[in-house]
């Protein structure tokens, strides 16, 4: 059994140990101490990394089976020698301000709505709770991160409880624990008592500060991400250099960044509409051109048109198809210059535009496909889109 010492000083850097057992494994070795202060990974928060005498710890898994604890190391350790640990401490420092502010931020949530939490994560950059609840208001939102904060200004006091699952749960413990002996409990004084074997802060000031982000709808539930301490002193500059950017780039001060915005996206929709009108208007006159250059194939009276279109999209190319089949009798076959082939028919003709589609384009090196009146596709070059515009044509003739 491996004594932990991070179970009750949250703040220890470095350590001396006994090592039990060194194993090589695929290129690394497993070693067990008598004791450690590295935290493997659990409940959400990632694993410490640091130093084993020279060797650098890669990894800290917890073996719950036989209470031991494996450190994945890449050199040998002496058996039975004594080595020196050192703990990654900014790594660490940052998980248990994250750590801590997530059982205040889930406290905060219990108090003022009820609201329990099912999940947390604490990731590279952002860290997450999964919030059991029908629905959450922007309002709701703000009321938590004020109260949080709150709590962390406080500066209280967070003491360490032991117990078996009877004792903290009379003690108050906001979650039940269904585990046999001896627990662990964090209690942030005057406020929350949870059960947990993560690293945490020694006082509640020590989170610094909680910033709420980004908010979603997810597997039924609500997600929310949030950023403490020196992450949130860092997503706060970054959000200030991004909103000083937009505000160089509109000319405008930085609070006018928003409405100036809105503007701007309400004229860009309005341009949209407007280009997209024209589009219509243009494809209308050029359908009404290209149908009088027809010409018929093999007696079927079936008027063909065939056109390579310069400076033209794919999405334009099936918008003039669409309006040169609309009426009946007539095949459009249409190519870009930038590669894109359409093929298409009145409803009730007899050919199948998919496969001619196929046919042509494969032997030009492309693909494509579709139905029976409708097909699209592609070739490498405008050249190759002429020769599989000509190909076609000769066959429907």
């Amino acid at each position: 059994m491996t004594e932990r010492l991070y179970y009750n000083d949250s703040f220890l850097r470095e350590f001396d140990a006994h090592v039990v057992n060194c194993v090589e494994a695929r290129g690394k070795w497993e070693v067990t101490l008598d004791r450690t202060a590295f935290y493997p990974a659990s409940g959400g928060q990632p694993n410490d990394l640091g130093t084993l005498g020279a060797a650098n710890v890669l990894d800290v898994i917890d073996r719950e089976i036989d209470h031991e604890i494996l450190h994945l190391i890449d050199r040998p350790l002496d058996r039975g020698g004594v080595v020196s640990g050192q703990i990654d401490w900014q790594r660490r420092f940052d998980h248990l301000q994250q750590h801590t502010g997530q059982h205040l931020l889930s406290a905060a949530f219990i108090e003022l709505f009820d609201i329990p939490t099912v999940s947390f994560h604490l990731g590279r950059e952002i860290s997450t709770i999964d919030l059991a609840a029908s629905a959450i208001t922007a309002m709701q939102l703000a009321e938590a991160e004020r109260r949080t904060n709150q709590i962390i200004f406080e500066d209280r006091p967070i003491n360490v409880l032991y117990g078996t699952s009877e004792q903290l749960a009379a003690a108050g413990i906001r979650k039940k624990v269904e585990r046999e002996g001896i627990l662990r409990a964090v209690e942030v004084e005057g406020f929350d008592r949870q059960p947990c074997g993560g690293t945490h802060a020694s006082r509640t000031g020590q989170v610094g500060l909680i910033i709420l982000r980004k908010f979603e709808k997810l597997k039924g539930n609500w997600r929310l991400e949030f950023v403490c301490g020196w992450r949130a002193a860092r997503s706060s500059h970054a959000d200030a250099d991004a909103l000083s950017s937009a505000a160089r780039t509109f000319s405008c001060a930085p609070s006018d960044v928003p409405a100036v915005a809105a503007k701007i996206a309400e004229e860009r929709q309005a341009t949209h509409h407007e280009r997209q009108r024209l589009i219509e208007q243009l494809a209308d006159l050029q359908a009404s051109a290209l149908a009088q250059q027809a010409v018929k194939a093999n007696g079927s009276g079936i008027r063909v048109i065939s056109k390579l279109l310069q400076d033209a999209d794919a999405a334009y190319a099936r918008l003039l198809a669409s309006k040169l089949v609309a009426e009946p009798g007539r095949r459009a076959l249409l190519a870009t210059t930038g590669g894109h082939v359409v093929f298409a028919q009145s409803s009730g003709a007899d050919r199948d535009m998919n496969a001619l589609l196929r046919e042509c384009v494969s032997q030009q090196g492309g693909k494509g496909g579709g139905s029976h009146d409708f097909a699209q596709g592609s070739v490498p070059s405008p050249s190759r889109a002429a020769a599989v515009l000509d190909q076609a044509l000769s066959i429907l003739k």
